[in-house]
């Protein structure tokens, strides 16, 4: 029997790629799939819910850059978890990680596939496995491709974000009048705001790829606090941009009943001749966000799988690419399932759910470290851990069980697992 480490990965990002890597996990999820459920549930508060989806991500984003920086290991939070609170919190973290994002996987997919094929829906999820598939081969190419890879989608997708808001500006009919007046900003009440703001949640966990992808990093110390504020800080903006264009152009009504709310968006507006721009911009987005979650929930699964957590068989590094390719070939067989049997909709609650569960415990965590590892106040985390217990109580009560449910069978799993490994007395 041979003993030793077990294979580690190439340190081969910068913090230019770790900071591409996180915007094509964000740009992409919120703007082409988030804004339809937000508006229904808070109407044109939805702007509201989105400055506070954004301030607990922050919370959330310096927590998980203060704690990469001190454990630049694969797993993220699951790594962290063990490190400073435990086993047990470790794997919820890293179950609530993978359940989570595995969902969202199959959001972006069927994104992708919703703006690529106006065809029939047979047809729109044929295409959405396809892509799963295809992207899910190039990463276990290596991560320097991924990186390659996700550059080019980050700037179709923002050059086409740009001509987006442009053609909504100079259309002719956007107004002010859409945004409606106090009914339109108090139909969803409070909670219907923190509700939105739990929606919205989900556009901007991508900055986690960041630190699930710690052993890749070059000087991690430095590069991962600067890169996920970075990469969050952008994706504020530009959501916060195209919120208002969507709202200006189409009002709240509109574009909670659209599945595609930004080409209902540019049509209201008076420039429908750029539906086909917005359709290349949602597929590519979409795209980009999937290939980043494939890479990083195969880091995580990575992490689990070597402390026995997950099945042993995901822990496998590819000799010559570096990469957790049985981890991220697992993971498409099983989003490919998923995107032949649920709804669009229905899985972003559940995403925000499992990864909302995550960022409490890694603010948590980052409470317990000291200096001189400490670089933000622990105030910072008890606002990031509040926040996300506030949200994750307002979500959809369908995705709270379903949930629930989930994580009640990952630790009913794990304690089997450990009384199977229990020596019997002789």
């Amino acid at each position: 029997m041979t003993t030793g480490n077990p294979p580690a990965l190439a340190r081969r990002l910068g913090t230019g790629d770790a900071v591409v890597i996180g915007l094509g996990s964000m740009i992409g999820a919120g703007v082409y799939a988030a804004f339809g459920p937000a508006a229904k549930a808070a109407g044109s508060a939805l702007l509201i819910g989105l400055v506070l989806a954004a301030l607990v991500a922050y919370c959330n984003a310096v927590s998980s850059a203060q704690l990469a920086a001190q454990y630049p290991t694969s797993g993220g939070t699951y790594a962290y978890g063990r490190e400073r609170l435990g086993p047990w919190w470790g794997f919820t973290a890293g179950w609530g990680f993978v359940i989570g994002k595995t969902a969202s996987c199959a959001a972006m997919a069927l994104t992708f596939a919703t703006y690529a094929v106006p065809g029939p829906w047979w047809l729109q999820r044929l295409v959405a496995v396809a892509g799963v598939l295809a992207l899910a081969v190039l990463n276990t190419r290596g991560v320097t491709r991924t990186a390659q890879l996700t550059r080019i989608l980050v700037t179709i997708t923002l050059v086409a974000l740009a001509a987006v808001v442009l053609g909504i500006a100079f259309g002719g009919s956007a107004t002010p009048a859409h945004l409606g007046g106090v009914q339109a900003w108090t139909s969803g009440g409070a909670y219907g705001i923190l509700q939105a703001a739990g929606l919205l949640f989900f556009a901007f966990a991508g900055y986690a790829r960041i630190a699930t992808m710690g052993e890749e990093v070059r000087d991690p110390a430095r590069t991962i606090p600067r890169a996920i504020p970075l990469a969050l800080g952008i994706a504020v903006v530009v959501y916060l941009v195209i919120g208002v264009a969507a709202l200006l152009a189409s009002g709240p009504a509109r574009l909670a009943e659209s599945a595609a709310p930004l080409a209902t968006a540019v049509t209201d507006a008076g420039a429908g001749g750029l539906v086909p721009v917005v359709r290349i911009g949602g597929a590519v987005a979409s795209l980009g966000a999937l290939l980043a979650l494939i890479a990083g929930i195969g880091r995580t699964s990575l992490a689990m799988a070597r402390n026995r957590d997950l099945p042993g068989w995901l822990a496998a590094v590819h000799p010559r690419h570096q990469v957790p390719h049985h981890a991220e070939l697992a993971l498409a067989v099983v989003v490919s399932v998923l995107v032949l049997t649920t709804d669009l909709r229905g899985v972003i609650g559940f995403s925000s759910f499992g990864v909302l569960v995550y960022y409490a415990i890694a603010n948590s965590a980052a409470f317990t470290q000291h200096s001189p590892h400490r670089r933000w106040p622990r105030w910072v985390h008890i606002l990031g851990l509040l926040g996300c217990l506030v949200l994750v109580s307002t979500l959809p009560w369908p995705s709270i069980i379903a949930g629930l449910a989930v994580f009640a069978v990952g630790l009913a799993g794990r304690v089997l697992v450990r009384r199977s490994k229990r020596p019997t007395p002789s």
